[in-house]
């Protein structure tokens, strides 16, 4: 049991190199609406196939479902029950349960003001604000990005989320071979890159690189698989990300499953969490510290 303790940090840690706070203004990208002959023809066709990406989205206001949570790190190998509810600009929560007794040994939850770990075995909690927690301070990260992440959709680093306008700051290799096109955004250090299929839209990978001569490398890399129906549109009953870092003056990397059994559009379920007066508060930078150096 004791590897429960590395579970609900460490994904606040997979997802520290998800951005940047700073964001390139419509001036400083290539307008990909060109206005002659052949480029004015591809940039139409890269519009029309961005257009296509953001309209793959779920229209769906919550995504419900069990799951499996799965992780691994160098020396752990936790596969353990949970369940994923998510609320479309309210929350992200994750619950990880006890095996066979299906109590629950602890949550995650992102909402757009604060972080909120619970460890229920050693009643502590961590619960602060993105501006708080140092690592997602200094990477930009907030509620909008992992939003993004988790619901299978493009995001730019910085804001709630993609207007039709923005579509114009990607770009799309729209003659690679394969079933997919990658879509790219470059801001500075970090690199995005999204693969989505060529007929549909559907995103079935994204990717993160910070690479920065003095910080090391960080590398995201998330899939999506197992697409279920929600309503019309589907939605990845399976999401697989990678975290690789050499950050810490060695290599680390980790690998986080959420495999879900089920999706649903539920609304019948309540968005508070209240913490218990015998809890103890932590630091997550005291913890995080606690996982580097595994």
């Amino acid at each position: 049991m004791k590897s429960f303790r590395l579970i609900l940090p460490l994904l606040l840690l997979l997802a520290s190199c998800a951005s940047k706070k700073s964001i390139v203004s419509d001036s400083g990208q290539k307008d990909a609406s060109v206005t002659t002959g052949g480029q004015q023809t591809a940039g139409i066709e890269k519009l029309a196939f961005m257009q296509k990406v953001a309209d793959s989205r779920v229209y769906a206001k919550n995504i419900v479902g069990n799951m499996t949570f799965s992780i691994q790190t160098k020396g752990n190998d936790v596969s353990v029950p949970g369940s994923v509810h998510m609320r479309e600009n309210e929350i992200i929560r994750l619950q990880i349960f006890i095996p066979l007794l299906g109590s629950e040994i602890g949550r995650i939850e992102f909402t757009p003001d604060q972080v909120l770990i619970i460890d229920r075995m050693h009643k502590e909690y961590i619960q602060a604000g993105y501006d708080q927690v140092a690592f997602l301070k200094n990477n930009g990260i907030n509620f909008y990005t992992l939003q993004a992440l988790f619901w299978n959709r493009l995001f730019l680093p910085g804001e709630e989320k993609v207007s039709e306008s923005a579509l114009r700051k990607f770009e799309v290799d729209t003659n690679a071979a394969g079933q997919t096109l990658p879509i790219t955004f470059t801001n500075g250090n970090m690199t995005f890159t999204w693969n989505a299929g060529k007929s549909d839209g559907q995103i079935t990978e994204a990717n993160v690189a910070y690479r920065s001569a003095t910080h090391g490398t960080s590398t995201l890399n998330w899939k999506y698989a197992n697409f279920k129906s929600v309503g019309v549109k589907l939605f990845p009953s399976l999401q697989t990300f990678k975290f690789t870092t050499t950050a810490t003056n060695r290599q680390q990397e980790a690998t986080v499953s959420i495999r879900m059994s089920e999706v649903k559009d539920d609304s019948k379920w309540d968005t508070k969490t209240t913490i218990s007066s015998k809890y103890k508060k932590v630091s997550t930078d005291e913890i995080i510290k606690k996982l580097l150096s595994l």
